[in-house]
């Protein structure tokens, strides 16, 4: 049973104070002051800037961890090189087998944003053999139900995703599966509660 209440609840933007925007400053642009917005990450302007707010009142109630962690994941969100498509692919897979409703909303609408149909979205739910998928995206998918079952990639899976992936982005990939499968566990167990306007597993 996931928390229906916040364990940790966010800081609320009164109290950002320069700790706070130390750490914020090396994912987004940092307001110059608590209650002004945040300037919105890419593939964020669908659903305003607020959106991800509870995510980051949360993190910040942290800043180190904040700030390390917001690092590492401005790597994968701008700097990977995986293809945008791929990357939002494994997160709602990862997102899925985690049970984790606030990742799966985000990441939603960021995988209709670089190209994914709702169709497949929702085929993301069924996991990699289900019918309609490519040889490359039932690799990927299938990698991400490896990692989560036995910790490892098997060969077949690997084989096939170095068909389609170099030595840099197959990295990327195994480090993405893992960085937001620990945001699932982290926003689980927060108790991490949708931001307004976000559509759950329901949805």
């Amino acid at each position: 049973m996931r928390p229906s209440q916040p364990r940790i609840p966010p800081r609320p933007r009164s109290d950002w104070d320069g700790p706070v925007m130390d750490a914020l400053s090396v994912f987004v642009s940092a307001p110059t002051r608590p209650e002004a917005e945040p300037a919105p990450r890419p593939a964020q302007t669908e659903a305003g800037s607020r959106r991800g707010m509870n995510v980051l009142g949360t993190l910040v109630q942290h800043p180190k961890l904040a700030k390390a962690f917001l690092t590492f994941n401005r790597h994968l969100l701008r700097e990977s090189t995986l293809p945008e498509r791929t990357r939002e692919l494994v997160i709602l897979r990862v997102a899925w087998l985690r049970r984790c409703e606030y990742e799966w909303a985000q990441h939603v609408l960021m995988a209709r944003e670089v190209g994914l149909r709702d169709e497949e979205i929702e085929r993301v739910r069924q996991g990699p053999d289900a019918p309609g998928w490519s040889a490359p995206d039932a690799a990927l998918l299938r990698a991400v139900d490896e990692l989560e079952d036995d910790a490892c990639i098997g060969d077949t899976t690997w084989k096939s995703l170095a068909e389609q992936l170099d030595r840099q982005q197959l990295m990327d990939l195994v480090f993405t599966i893992g960085a937001y499968g620990l945001l699932a566990l982290a926003f689980n167990s927060f108790g991490l509660q949708l931001d307004e306007g976000l559509v759950g597993f329901s949805g």
